[in-house]
């Protein structure tokens, strides 16, 4: 039981990609693959709509997809840190969302999250691992993420819930803290720490979701995600640091992976 904590854990990690493509500029396809040693980090992602107004902000949704690998088809080894920093033309808006509270969907199946929390909910999707029992060959095992907005007494989080069936029945939630950051090209910072005591038998092989959310809170519909394009008056698109995640390995290798994509303005130059 204690060891399938630890996929559970590590894979809800990698839903901060998702969250960090979701918040940003129009994005129309990303990919990005880093390499150190025999360990890849590859990254793809998808948002829409994918024009968007400039300088303004426009409700999106996004589908990103993550994968953690390596060369030489050995085990990778464990994440132990998570930071993802994103581009500031993105935002993400939860005033007047409900928030979930951990206790509601530690421990839970994935019915039993919903039903408690489905007000909150803001993203959804798969994760796999590969489960390292003793004596056996790894075990591919699959299950399924959700995101809920949340809080930590005065902070504004994100809750990551996971739920597998196999090879044992768990559910483990883990929590993102959210930063806003000063001057530079990326505004946001969201960081996961994964605990030393995880151990070392549970390795995260990919991650896919989709975050998509609209709610209405005094009277107007707002979006949980949304975005502008950056592009310079008179120019119809722009080209733009997307995203910049650092991953940090129990074994102390560590991957730092940029994203860069580009968007086109409603209306092309008409609005300059």
């Amino acid at each position: 039981m204690k060891g399938a904590r630890t996929v559970s854990k590590t894979s809800v990690a990698l839903l901060a990609l998702a969250i960090a493509l979701s918040a940003l500029a129009g994005v129309a396809v990303a990919d990005a693959v880093s390499q150190k040693g025999n360990l890849r980090v590859a990254v793809s992602g998808k948002m829409t709509p994918k024009a968007l107004p400039r300088g303004g902000a426009a409700p999106v949704g996004v589908s990103v997809a993550g994968r953690i690998s390596t060369t030489d088809g050995a085990l990778p080894p464990q994440l132990k840190q998570l930071s993802i920093e994103i581009n500031r033309h993105g935002r993400l808006d939860y005033a007047g969302l409900p928030t979930c509270s951990l206790s509601k969907i530690q421990p839970a199946t994935t019915a039993k999250a919903l039903a408690a929390c489905r007000s909150a909910l803001v993203g959804q999707g798969t994760f796999s691992a590969d489960v390292v029992l003793k004596g056996q060959p790894p075990y591919p095992s699959k299950g399924k993420l959700l995101v809920f907005n949340g809080r930590e007494g005065a902070r504004q989080v994100l809750f990551g819930q996971i739920y597998s069936a196999q090879p044992f029945t768990n559910s483990f939630v883990i929590t993102f803290q959210i930063k806003r950051l000063g001057s530079g090209a990326y505004g946001t910072e969201l960081l996961a720490s994964l605990p030393a005591s995880l151990g070392n038998w549970g390795y995260v092989t990919g991650i896919e979701m989709t975050l998509r959310r609209r709610y209405a809170y005094r009277g107007h519909t707002h979006s949980y995600l949304s975005a502008g394009c950056p592009a310079p008056k008179g120019f119809s698109g722009a080209s733009f640091p997307l995203a910049r995640a650092g991953f940090s390995f129990a074994d102390g290798r560590s991957i730092t992976q940029a994203l860069t994509s580009s968007c086109r303005v409603i209306g092309g130059t008409r609005d300059a």
